[in-house]
């Protein structure tokens, strides 16, 4: 009986500790949130010269923060590592250009899409792959119609035997593997940079990575000699738009970032901040 009493109050205040716990980390009082970005993806979130995190998505985050009367810390973290960094508690947001899937909100939570846009493979203008057209402009993977998968068929011919770059553990990555990946090598990089380089130099026949991505850069000294082919892709392993990444306990921090999120939306911040960093509204 005893025994049964020490294990009843063991149980108890394990149960009390686990809900004090949970308590905790639903109504955490955030008067700071951390929020992580890469710092290697222009214009989405760069690196300047004097090592000042730049772009589209840390002046999102600053608004954001001010919308919730809450300071912001801003820092890099690079790509491969930034969601386990998220869920061991370094940081409290992802803002880094991450894509909505469920394969990685069986890890983390998202906020409501904040932007989304297709993806579009670059190539060199001197590539024989340059000349490729295609007469559909999208192909949306959701729910793939024969006119789309007719489109699809017709790319992977055209890109059979040739090596694609792609930045790894991205949904551009996702979408090689799955649709591409019997006909094509795929080489990937750490980081969009990196790939650019071997792109430009001739090392890989062809990139794949977002309109909103390949469109600043094609109108610098940098990318002005790639060219973009189509169809432009989006839906199924492209998931539903661009979202902050979340720790699945911090639901009310979701909450509040969502409202941040819809105000911006709504008083026309985010297409501003669009236009002045991408040239075009991104809103999804």
């Amino acid at each position: 009986m005893e025994g049964a009493m020490v294990r009843t109050a063991a149980i108890t205040a394990l149960a009390v500790t686990m809900g004090l716990a949970t308590g905790a980390a639903v109504a955490k009082d955030w008067t700071t949130v951390r929020i992580a970005t890469e710092g290697a993806y222009p214009p989405w979130n760069s690196t300047d010269s004097s090592g000042q995190l730049i772009g589209f998505e840390v002046d999102l985050a600053n608004d954001l923060c001010n919308r919730m009367q809450v300071e912001c810390n801003i820092v890099a973290q690079d790509w491969e590592g930034i969601i386990p960094a998220l869920t061991a508690g370094k940081y409290d947001v992802i803002m880094a250009g991450m894509s909505i899937t469920d394969e990685r909100k069986q890890v983390i939570n998202f906020t409501d899409s904040y932007a989304g846009t297709p993806a579009y493979f670059a190539v060199l203008k001197e590539s024989e792959l340059a000349a490729y057209e295609h007469p559909l402009d999208m192909a949306n993977l959701e729910e793939v119609s024969a006119e789309e998968q007719a489109a699809i068929d017709d790319l992977k011919q055209a890109l059979e035997g040739k090596t694609v770059g792609v930045q790894v553990a991205t949904t551009h990555a996702n979408f090689l593997d799955q649709y591409l990946g019997d006909a094509v090598e795929i080489r990937n990089y750490d980081t969009q940079e990196n790939l650019d380089l071997d792109l430009q130099a001739g090392r890989v026949d062809a990139a794949l990575a977002s309109v909103s991505y390949w469109q600043p850069l094609m109108e610098t000294e940098k990318g002005a000699d790639f060219v973009l082919i189509g169809p432009g892709l989006d839906g199924g392993p492209f998931g539903g738009g661009v979202g902050a990444g979340i720790r699945q306990e911090d639901t009310d921090l979701v909450e509040m970032l969502n409202k941040a999120i819809a105000e911006a939306k709504a008083d026309g911040t985010i297409n501003r901040l669009a236009q002045q960093w991408f040239g075009f509204d991104v809103v999804s």
